[in-house]
């Protein structure tokens, strides 16, 4: 079996260097590919004015219900998908990913009614997958035979959700992954390393299967975004045909512009040249992409938001759970959605949400709950979301947001504001209600400028307010608007805000001396490492340097001792970490786990406080020479009897 292997390499390489590359037809107009050219895109009204998307992050790899990345996962043996799929499929080596794509019948799917669905939870855009990592595509193209009509559903998916889409009123768009297919399903060419199938080569690499699997890549070619010439000619010949043959109003790419040089800056202006060809001149497409912009794009952010307002449009993209269906996650709550989205929009962002389905096309009832709650919370606040534009300032915050990708899980409360405009309305929306009966809006204390009507959305009647010194104080009716957020509509003359002080969030233990040091509370220190949702639960991740650490500020009323516990993951296995307070060093050890979404609880000692105050707890790695990254989920501190 090994033989055919080395008969597709020779072929495969020899195939790729003879293959002509750098043909890039572009639409005529005044893009260019080149940076400064791009510069003067315009970001379209529509997609300011929007907020909020809708994804379908759906295809072949939710049918084992096991979650992201199944496809690359199965062929790689310290993977949970590859002990999964061995279990239900068998081996890789004789029932591969090819074989779970006739698997996908997507049987009860009904794009018109989820679209109805979506629609009413609030969305303006609804943005279809096109092709992941997996090389599948959605659409009906005639450059590559796995696609979603000739296979699996044997539906024409993209053009489907596009005529639903369509119908109901929402901007459609596609999101592309297939930049990254080329290296990152380079697995499947490989094979076991021991055990009984050890050296038999997995089904990605017989040569008859390398339309899907792509032919064996270069030495060194092991980047995101391939630098093989042949592969980056094949990326831009199918998004061209997704591009022309479907005229999405957005296109999204997972990742910077694609392999950085001009065949991606070549599909962006080619982008906007069909737009504006269509448009009478003006340019109505949005492209996204995971690199700053300056104007040139919308930037996106993966489970990620903005510290602060940007001058340039930005998106956020998410999803209610993992990105493929996965049986083992838990869905976030509504407050969640509501709560990012206010926060984006405060900061000129949008929200790209991902529904969940599930392989059959349906979606599970707690999801449909969450979107009929959604839409009774849009129903009475979107006056406040869709068609605003940010403010002078973004809010009042006491909770620290480093920003960029993978940092989206923050606590947010009533005292948690966040402001937007539209026209010479102002809006406040705290990000829950205020328990006390009134809401503070600090930043528009007297000096602030003279405000002549305050109006408490979804509530019909008057409410009393003053504008004193402390700032605007409102008196909020006892039954609630909203479980999830409290917005004001103010109206008023040269209102400006005030500056407040920070403040500097400190933990208490509960009544009982337990606390609980999360990782939406930590203090990070460094530049790589960030809060994420590994397992659907906030935890500290992207630890891979020895000089980051963390930290948290606790007050504590009464001296004691403490049982300190840690919740940690580490596919590394065995990484010491040090536990710092009060001047003791305690040393935890992360128990190996078979993912970096599987969580262990592990002792690292007792902390013995002989005085109470303020204290700074503080988590570093114990030795910089043997430091290996973990996911760090809480530290438990509870008293001892």
């Amino acid at each position: 079996m090994k033989k055919f292997v080395v008969v597709g390499l020779l072929l495969a390489s020899a195939w790729a260097r003879s293959e002509d590359a750098g043909n890039y037809p572009i639409a005529d107009g005044p893009f260019k590919p080149e940076m400064d050219s791009l510069k003067q895109y315009q970001c379209p009204e529509w997609f300011r004015d929007a907020k909020f998307g809708i994804w379908a992050h759906w295809g072949p790899q939710c049918v084992p219900m096991d979650g992201d990345w199944y496809a690359r996962g199965i062929y790689e043996p310290d993977n949970g998908h590859y002990k999964y799929h061995l279990e239900h499929y068998g081996h890789p080596s004789e029932f591969g990913y090819k074989d779970i794509i006739p698997l996908w019948k997507a049987e009860k799917w009904d794009p018109d009614r989820l679209m109805s669905l979506y629609k009413k939870a609030g969305a303006k855009y609804f943005v279809s997958m096109g092709s992941h990592h997996d090389n599948f595509f959605l659409w009906n193209s005639q450059l590559h035979k796995w696609n979603a009509v000739n296979m699996g559903p044997k539906r024409d998916v993209v053009g489907d959700w596009q005529k639903a889409a369509t119908k109901y009123g929402l901007k459609f768009g596609v999101s592309e992954h297939l930049g990254a297919s080329f290296t990152w399903f380079q697995s499947s060419h490989r094979a076991d390393k021991e055990g009984p199938k050890a050296g038999v080569p997995y089904d990605g690499a017989d040569p008859q299967w390398q339309d899907l699997y792509h032919f064996p890549a270069e030495p060194g070619d092991t980047g995101w975004y391939s630098n093989n010439p042949k592969w980056q000619q094949q990326w831009y010949n199918e998004i061209k045909e997704l591009v022309d043959n479907y005229h999405p109003d957005l296109l999204y790419s997972d990742g910077g512009v694609p392999f950085g040089n001009e065949v991606g800056r070549t599909m962006i202006a080619h982008l906007y040249n069909s737009s504006a060809a269509r448009h009478g001149g003006r340019v109505e497409v949005v492209y996204n992409c995971k690199q700053k912009s300056e104007g040139r794009w919308v930037e996106d952010l993966e489970r990620g938001i903005m510290p602060k307002i940007d001058p340039y449009q930005w998106q956020t993209d998410t999803s209610i759970g993992d990105w493929f269906y996965n049986r083992n996650w838990k869905f976030r709550p509504v407050s969640w959605v509501i709560h990012l989205l206010v926060d984006n929009v405060s900061k000129n962002g949008n929200l790209l949400l991902n529904v969940v389905q599930r392989p059959d096309g349906t979606l599970d009832p707690e999801v449909e709950d969450m979107l009929a709650q959604l839409a009774v919370w849009t129903a009475i606040h979107g006056e406040a979301i869709f068609g605003t534009r940010p403010w002078l300032v973004y809010g009042e915050s006491a909770v620290k947001i480093k920003g960029g990708n993978f940092g989206e899980d923050y606590k947010y409360n009533a005292r948690e504001i966040r402001f937007t405009t539209k026209g010479a309305t102002l809006y406040a929306i705290a990000l829950g209600w205020p328990e006390e009966g009134k809401l503070v809006v600090r930043s528009l204390a007297e000096p602030a400028g003279k405000i002549s009507k305050v109006n408490l959305l979804g509530y019909k009647g008057p409410v009393d307010w003053q504008q004193t010194a402390e700032g605007l104080v409102v008196t909020v009716p006892a039954q609630k608007v909203s479980e999830y957020t409290c917005a004001l509509k103010i109206t008023g003359t040269n209102l400006k805000p005030v500056e407040i002080p920070q403040v500097t969030q400190t933990l208490h233990p509960d009544a009982k001396g337990n606390l609980t040091l999360g990782a939406d509370d930590a203090e990070l220190h460094g530049d790589g490492i960030k809060t994420e949702g590994q397992g659907g639960q906030p935890n500290i991740g992207f630890w891979d340097k020895a000089d980051e650490w963390v930290s948290w500020k606790v007050k504590f009323d009464k001296p004691g001792t403490f049982k300190i516990t840690a919740s940690t993951a580490s596919t590394n296995g065995d990484i010491e970490f040090v536990v710092e307070a009060a001047g003791q060093q305690l040393t935890g050890k992360a128990p190996q786990t078979d993912t970096w979404s599987e969580y262990r609880e592990t002792d690292v000692g007792q902390l013995k406080l002989e005085q109470p105050g303020d204290q700074i707890i503080k988590v570093r790695p114990k030795d910089a020479a043997t430091w290996k990254a973990i996911n760090l989920r809480f530290v438990k501190l509870t008293p001892m009897q």
